[in-house]
């Protein structure tokens, strides 16, 4: 576990690793006690939970979300500070504040096949090699190795890379449960075959540029009487914040007002500028009064 005064310096260093190699892994970012703890409360999930269909998700692998509201230890992992701090220094130069995208739990079961190598910040149509749209977390419920299906990467994909074919082979994470891999959105990447008897289990939480549509809808993930019971700063993160100017808000005012007892009442727009929109608009303001 890292220090509390180390915990600056150690974001700075991992940012930069991922910004220069597409990827990260965290070898000690939670006790494995506390992801056997988790990976036991979602057993049942697991369980009941369909195999997927289409070649993508694959029909050998089970997929489900909303683990915020399946167990209260899901926090632990959207909130981890260390990677807070890591992803809001990559992603910082674009955006204001950035939003939960995801938080997924994945089983890939004997005999899966490798997944499609993809990109996952292709799931938005903007410019690529020119922005960081987002920062994936792969949590190991279970050991991952190349064997069992552990995430594979392709080193060189990701930033302006991603506009030039990959070449090369790729290399599988091999992870314990209490690790944490970090990959770029523009990273290269996807599940390799499962060639074992046994499940590989894990989490991936995502994180994204607040202006984006996330890939799961936060807002019927957690609507505000589930996200009420939140912390307000995880509630922020799942989508009741707003990004300035004026985006995802809910009649004219930052949605954190429907976690309040009043969040019924008439209400009247406010306006959430960015500083040099303000800025210009008090300038704009100014020069009307004093117009002739």
């Amino acid at each position: 576990m890292i220090d509390m005064p180390d915990l600056s310096g150690e974001i700075a260093r991992r940012a930069r690793d991922l910004l220069d190699h597409g990827w990260c892994i965290l070898p000690d970012a939670l006790p494995p006690a506390q992801i056997r703890a988790l990976d036991d409360e979602l057993a049942g999930d697991f369980a009941a939970t369909p195999f997927g269909q289409g070649g993508f998700y694959g029909s050998t692998t089970k997929r489900f979300g909303r683990l915020l509201k399946r167990t209260p230890r899901a926090a632990a992992l959207v909130q981890h500070q260390c990677i807070l701090g890591i992803v809001e220094a990559v992603l910082a130069p674009w955006c204001e504040c950035i939003q939960l995208n995801t938080t997924q739990a994945i089983a890939v079961h004997p005999g899966a096949p490798a997944q499609l190598p993809h990109r996952d910040q292709d799931m938005w149509r903007g410019p690529v090699g020119e922005i960081e749209y987002l920062v994936n977390v792969m949590w190991p419920l279970t050991e991952f190795t190349a064997e069992n299906g552990a995430t594979r990467l392709w080193a060189g994909s990701h930033g302006v890379h991603a506009l030039t074919e990959v070449d090369g082979v790729p290399f599988a994470a091999g992870m314990r449960p209490g690790a944490a891999l970090l990959f770029l959105g523009s990273t290269l990447h996807g599940a390799g075959a499962n060639r074992t008897r046994d499940v590989r289990r894990g989490i991936v939480i995502g994180y994204s540029l607040g202006w984006l549509k996330p890939y799961e809808n936060q807002w019927l993930a957690y609507p505000p009487e589930v996200a009420r019971a939140f912390p307000r700063d995880l509630a922020a993160l799942a989508g009741y914040r707003q990004h300035r100017p004026n985006l995802g808000n809910f009649e004219g005012q930052c949605p954190s007002v429907l976690l309040g007892a009043h969040a019924v009442r008439p209400l009247g727009a406010v306006d959430a500028l960015r500083p040099d929109q303000q800025a210009l608009l008090e300038a704009y303001m100014r020069g009307q009064r004093e117009a002739p």
